[in-house]
Order: C-alpha cells, then sequence, then structure tokens
C-alpha cells in the first residue's frame, strides 16, 4: 500500500462529527485507527531489538532522520505471530508528541465514517475500564474495533502519560467548587485527569463518555437557567474535551457550544492527544478558547485557572 499521502484531507470540515479510520488486520481480526493519529505506512522490515526492553517493544528501526520504537500488535494482544512477515507493514502514528511504529499484518483501506456510528464496547467483554477498544465501528456489514492506542503506548511507557506529580510542583492551592465539565471517552484518561483536577483543588467535577452525552447535559442546563433563573456559571464554567469519541467528537461539541447564543459564554478546552497544527487550526475555526495536548496535565490546570473567575 502507498504511504499514506502527506497532510490528506482527514475531514471535510471542522465540526461535522466526522472522521476516517484505517482497516487493518491482525491474525485475522478486524482492527481500525483514526487516521488523524496516522504519519505514514512502510512495509515490514527488519528491526533492531533492544536488550531489556519491554516485552511487547519488537525493536527500534531508522526509516530516515528519527528512531523509531516497534510494537508487536500481535504480542500485545495476544494473537498469534504472522505467518510471513514480508507481507506485514509498519502503521507509524503521531500523538501524544511521539512517533511510534506499530506492527501489523495487514492494510485494507480507509473509511470515512460519522462518530455516531462508533459505539461504546461492553466492558464486560472488552476488558472492563481499561479495555483495548475505545469503539465498535459498523462499516459494509463488518465490525471493526478502534483501537485504543494511547492505552498500549501507557501500558509499555506509564512515564509518557499524564503525571499527577506535576499538579504537585503547582504548590498549596485552595480549593475551588466551581463547576467544571469534562468529556472524554478513555476510562483510564478519565481517571487520571479527574485525580489530578480533583488534587489541583478543583472539586465539583462533572465528566460525561462522549460528547453527546456533555451536550445533552448542556441543553439541560439551558433549561434549568430559564426556570430558575441563574446564570450559566451557576451550573457549569468551563468545559473540557478530548476530540476522539464515539458518538460525538470533541470538534462536534466544540462547535455547538460556540454556536449557541447562551452557551458560546462557556470556556471550552480542546485536552487531546492529536493536538497539532492542523487541528489547532480547526479547533480555533470552530471556536474553541484553548487547546492542549496530552499529557500536559499541569498545563491543563494552569489554562482552568486562566478561564474560571
Amino acid at each position: 500500500m502507498a504511504q499514506k499521502n502527506e497532510k490528506a484531507e482527514i475531514l471535510l470540515e471542522s465540526g461535522t462529527n466526522e472522521l476516517e479510520i484505517m482497516e487493518f488486520t491482525i491474525s485475522g481480526n478486524t482492527f481500525g485507527i483514526n487516521v488523524a493519529k496516522l504519519n505514514k505506512i512502510m512495509k515490514y522490515e527488519a528491526v533492531n531489538p533492544m536488550p531489556n526492553s519491554h516485552a511487547f517493544v519488537e525493536g527500534i528501526f531508522k526509516p530516515r532522520d528519527k528512531i523509531i520504537t516497534v510494537i508487536d500488535l500481535a504480542k500485545y494482544m495476544g494473537l498469534p505471530p504472522s505467518e510471513n512477515t514480508e507481507r506485514d507493514y509498519f502503521i507509524i502514528t503521531s500523538f501524544n508528541q511521539m512517533d511510534m511504529a506499530f506492527h501489523v499484518h495487514t492494510v485494507e483501506g480507509i473509511h470515512r465514517i460519522s462518530w455516531n456510528m462508533i459505539e461504546k464496547p461492553d466492558r464486560t467483554i472488552y476488558g472492563g475500564t481499561e479495555g483495548l477498544a475505545t469503539g465498535i465501528a459498523k462499516v459494509k456489514d463488518k465490525l471493526i474495533t478502534i483501537v485504543d492506542f494511547e492505552k498500549i503506548v501507557f501500558d509499555i511507557s506509564p512515564e509518557s502519560g499524564i503525571q499527577i506529580e506535576e499538579i504537585k510542583q503547582l504548590g498549596i492551592r485552595e480549593r475551588n467548587d466551581k463547576p467544571i465539565l469534562i468529556a472524554e471517552d478513555s476510562q483510564l484518561l478519565k481517571q487520571l485527569i479527574l485525580e489530578s483536577i480533583h488534587e489541583s483543588g478543583y472539586t465539583n467535577v462533572i465528566t460525561y463518555d462522549n460528547g453527546e452525552e456533555a451536550w445533552n447535559s448542556l441543553v439541560d442546563i439551558k433549561r434549568q437557567m430559564e426556570e430558575e433563573g441563574r446564570a450559566i456559571q451557576h451550573y457549569c464554567c468551563c468545559v473540557i474535551t478530548d476530540i476522539e469519541m464515539p458518538r460525538m467528537d470533541g470538534h462536534r461539541l466544540t462547535k455547538l457550544i460556540k454556536e449557541d447564543p447562551v452557551l458560546k459564554k462557556l470556556p471550552v478546552i480542546i485536552f487531546s492527544s492529536l493536538i497539532n497544527e492542523e487541528m489547532r487550526i480547526k479547533g480555533e475555526s470552530l471556536g474553541a478558547d484553548a487547546q492542549l495536548t496530552k499529557p500536559e496535565i499541569g498545563n491543563l490546570v494552569k489554562t482552568i485557572d486562566q478561564w474560571i473567575i
């Protein structure tokens, strides 16, 4: 398969609640990745093993001017290894300010779909609160499991994820009960973000699994405002949202908030592993007040401090 076109048109326009997923397989099982995470696709090549590295790290290679770590997805998932690596591929990703290669067996193609076509998997089937799947998409009568690549990297290298210790470096802080709304689909990241924000002194935090749930809550808040005659800040002072979420993504949520005559006063902070130059432009066009890349939790707290009055 040809390398991914540089800066291909990932989305037709901002805030449409669409994404593109690339379908790939491992030992005949079908999986997917958000194209926004892709840097390029390469045919498999031999890697240099690293002594004392993690069991799921296959080794390293240097395709151009950068050394990249290769993770064996089949081994991580407990699936059979490839029967012929000459037909395999490297999916090279870029998120959380890191480049990483994932060894897969085939690359099948790209599908453009809506986030509302992606359902959250049943936790009892897909590994509880820390399962491998962020969502299940049905495309042309085929079920594609969207893989949580952030969790895979965190499992292998916990120091690359959110570190609550960053909050402790901010020093002693006063308690603050002003309400904050968070939309984040990853149970692992949601818990880490919640613990970090609580540690920073913000005690009134409400979390939702996706943008749709968050938006429905904000619609209810508008109704309460009308009935009780109170300002929006009584119910919500700030919205923090991821970008990748089933049902409704963070860009669509931001667009809905900023187009609403009442809710547009709310500060919206996009906190995502996908923040790069292209995504930053998209977020700005939708009216996001701030955009931060994971795992910079310390900067997130400082940004909340700036926007919550």
